[in-house]
């Protein structure tokens, strides 16, 4: 077929388009920071219009509605995206669909998308996408781990209710109609049993993986020492998806699987491309994910006014994908499953110097995942495996043992619908093993991995704020070659309050402790460097290991040496021993470990960030307080073993830091937990370890269950019910009901052990046992009553109820 355009002459053949990106709005309400264009190389975005005006909806309309007239295109598709193309708000959006159906819709078949985080979707742009016949997209990561490893606002909040509860408005019967499925980007550090199981629990009608977007001059992360990891993550999913009967389209796996219908995506195949993008200003782009390879990449020079769609049909960038072998590079055509994977996503083969002339970025995994999927039995010879088996069919290659997973939710039912479905196991484990009132190591270790994910999101924000540095490249290099070392810094409890303070207020003086934390983790990891650190008031702040004070110098240039530190400030450098007792003259204050066997705990009192519990801290201890505080906590820990082993393993697994509380002589007895400063609580310093082995059990469960709401709603969010309890004389929130119920199981269980002993303080221990299993008792029948619990949150209770059971009865 021969195209005409505006030019005089004859016009050269072109391959029609039936597929466009509108970007209707260029702003987020997110701050992803693995996304192509906020994060990518090209930066136009910066200088285009916030939205797209209705003069530039109109001409592209009337654009794309030209172009399949002259072509005869039976269908056009036509995607809505951004940024944030819910930021038009319900009478922007109504504006543009109008303006599109108006359009298109007589000569075509109008397929109508969009893509969203799903954060302002509610019920009233559910029934404008419903009326306009809009099929919708939303983007979620995984669980809120894996989600919020990425997917959060600037500020570092979750977004992960938000896009669920996005989701499950998709999956109400009068707007599942718009629900096209989930858009899932991959991250191998995230737990692929545990993706496709928080994915598969939305009921989509299909999902979509997407290899993070990535070139050969910014390669995409991996762990040393693995070949292909994106491969053997995608394998594992492969594994799951097979097992369970394919229970939902995969695109990816789908179009590299040789025969089925439509083989072939934009990121694999040879299928010619088939997309232009019209951005808000109303220019023609190629492919908008070409923003990872260099500024102006996706630029062709045209627009909506002045050009036709055929004119950007021949732009070389648009040509050269639309070829099939001929624009792939020698490597690629020689290559025996280059039908398959099509030489990968276009623009995930960019190298300055080679252009795209280049195999992707991701072709060993490409290479590899296809010979995974060959392995397995296609969907017309699939073999389901025995209930529980778990196995992998014969040939399976280089899969790990199967982790645990779900049941695939049947297709005419949401994944909350029914009250007496299985909740995925790895899900009904881990609140099992917590609603007993201790939880195992492998709990503990859940919850602490998720609490470093939530800080390595925010670090990574923070790190979007400041712009990149020398100490942001060190802890990346770090990261990928000791990573553990790294892990031992950003555990540290009192790094996430400090990253929640600043994003919280930007615009406050100058306070960056990355250069900090890359000290310390290049210590860690006995890495020789020097890094130039701010001092925080009088003092060099380097958290986990102590504070070394500088009286009047704004920064210090540390040089990590071996067994120590040499500190250079203004004039004078000193020699910071870590190995070892720092001469008193130094100023160094390290940060000192409590004597207690099985557990590596620190006695926090020298990070300003302690300073989080809401009441006040202790300042730093002389050394006589410090050792009294050590003996007594070696003697609590000693307490709670004996007493309630069970949450004795817990504290040994979890507990890392203890920060004293300053003295009040109106209430000798406090404790406290702060919920982002995950493995520390607070206490009083007393020389009672019977009665501070209690306190530790006490705040530790707050800890826990805090660590578990970061990961579950487990009370309604929407909830204003209040409820009365025994121990308060203000009726309670549900959340700060159950925070109490839980802390009072276990103080009940430490009484209920000692009331049944033949010590002398049996009898009064009989009193508070009784006093804290009825207190307990009451409130999870107040609980389960309030109609305030989700559904996850009354499987909660209902097991912390089943826990009481084995105090019922008296203890003798």
């Amino acid at each position: 077929m021969t195209c005409r355009c505006g030019a005089a002459g004859p016009a050269a053949p072109c391959r029609p388009i039936s597929q466009y990106v509108l970007k209707v709005h260029s702003r987020c309400d997110l701050s992803c920071d693995h996304c192509y264009i906020y994060q990518g190389a090209d930066q136009t975005w910066q200088t285009r219009p916030i939205r797209m005006a209705a003069s530039t909806v109109r001409a592209a309309a009337d654009r794309i509605a030209e172009h399949a007239r002259a072509h005869a295109l039976p269908v056009v598709h036509v995607v809505l995206h951004g940024g944030e193309p819910l930021l038009l708000g319900p009478a922007g959006l109504r504006e543009v669909l109008a303006e599109l159906r108006a359009a298109l819709t007589p000569g075509a078949v109008l397929d109508l998308r969009m893509q969203t985080n799903g954060v302002l979707l509610d019920e009233e742009l559910c029934r404008l996408l419903v009326a306009y016949d809009v099929k919708v997209g939303v983007s979620l990561d995984g669980d809120r781990a894996a989600n919020d490893r990425h997917r959060v606002f600037a500020h570092g909040g979750s977004s992960h209710s938000q896009a669920r509860r996005a989701l499950a408005l998709l999956r109400r019967p009068e707007f599942r109609s718009s629900y096209a499925g989930i858009l899932c980007t991959v991250d191998v550090r995230n737990d692929p049993d545990e993706v496709y199981s928080a994915l598969l629990a939305e009921a989509p009608p299909r999902i979509d993986l997407l290899l993070p977007h990535a070139t050969w001059d910014r390669p995409p992360w991996r762990p040393p020492g693995v070949a292909t990891p994106y491969a053997d993550w995608l394998g594992r999913i492969h594994q799951r998806w097979v097992d369970d009967g394919r229970p939902v389209p995969i695109r990816l796996f789908d179009a590299l699987t040789p025969g089925q219908a439509g083989g072939g995506t934009e990121a694999v195949g040879l299928a010619p491309a088939d997309l232009l993008v019209v951005e808000t200003d109303g220019s023609w782009e190629q492919v908008d994910s070409l923003k990872v390879a260099f500024h102006g990449a996706p630029d062709t020079g045209l627009d909506v006014f002045s050009h036709p769609v055929d004119d950007a049909a021949r732009h070389p960038g648009v040509a050269i994908r639309q070829v099939g072998l001929a624009g792939l590079c020698a490597e690629c055509r020689a290559c025996p499953v280059v039908s398959r994977c099509g030489g990968g996503l276009y623009p995930h083969r960019w190298r300055t110097g080679t252009g795209f002339d280049n195999p992707s970025v991701y072709c060993a995994d490409l290479l590899a995942l296809i010979a995974t999927v060959d392995s397995r039995p296609r969907p017309d010879r699939a073999v389901a495996p025995e209930p529980g088996s778990g196995a992998a069919p014969a040939g399976a290659v280089g899969q790990p043992p199967r982790g645990p997973g779900i049941p695939a939710p049947r297709a005419a039912e949401s994944a909350e619908s029914a009250e007496d479905r299985a909740v995925p196991s790895a899900t009904d484990r881990l609140l099992t093993e917590i609603a007993g009132g201790h939880g195992d190591s492998w709990a503990l270790g859940v919850l602490a991995q998720t609490q470093l994910s939530i800080t390595r999101a925010l670090l990574a924000t923070w790190r979007d704020t400041t712009g990149d540095s020398a100490a942001w490249e060190l802890l990346t290099e770090l990261d990928a070659t000791a990573g553990d070392a790294v892990d031992a810094v950003l555990t540290h409890p009192f790094l996430r309050p400090w990253l929640v303070r600043r994003l919280a207020r930007p615009g406050t003086p100058d306070d960056d402790l990355l250069p900090a934390l890359a000290v310390v983790a290049a210590v860690r990891a006995g890495v020789d460097t020097v890094v130039e650190v701010p001092t925080r008031g009088d003092a060099l702040m380097l958290p986990t290991l102590g504070r070394l004070t500088l009286a009047g110098e704004r920064t210090a240039t540390v040089r990590t040496v071996a067994g120590g530190l040499r500190v250079r400030a203004g004039s004078v450098e000193r020699g910071v021993p870590l190995d070892g007792d720092a001469p008193a003259r130094v100023g160094w204050q390290p940060v000192r470990r409590a004597p207690v066997v099985g557990a590596a705990l620190a006695i926090e009192d020298v990070d300003p960030e302690r300073n989080c519990y809401g009441q006040p801290v202790a300042p730093t201890l002389d050394e006589p307080a410090a050792v009294a505080l050590g003996r007594t906590l070696a003697g609590a820990w000693r307490v709670v073993h004996r007493d309630v082993p069970a949450h004795g393993a817990a504290l040994d697994t979890g507990l890392r830091a203890v920060v004293p509380l300053a003295p009040d002589a109106g209430a000798p007895l406090r404790s406290a937990t702060a919920r982002e400063a995950f493995g520390a609580v607070a206490v009083t310093q007393t020389p009672d370890a019977e009665a501070l082995a209690v306190l530790l059990v006490h705040e530790w469960q707050h800890g826990k269950l805090g660590a578990l709401l970061d990961l579950y709603d487990l009370v309604d969010p929407a909830s204003t019910v209040l409820i009365p309890v025994a121990w308060r004389p203000d009726p309670r929130p549900v959340e700060g009901v159950l925070q109490g119920v839980y802390a009072h199981l276990a103080v009940a269980e430490v009484w209920h052990a000692r009331a049944a002993t033949d010590r002398p303080d049996a009898r009064p221990a009989r009193e508070h046992a009784l006093r804290y299993r009825d207190w307990t008792r009451d409130a999870v029948d107040a609980l389960l009553g309030s109609g305030a619990l989700t559904d996850l949150g009354e499987r909660f209770v209902r097991r912390m109820r089943h826990a009481l059971e084995g105090l019922r009865a008296d203890p003798d």
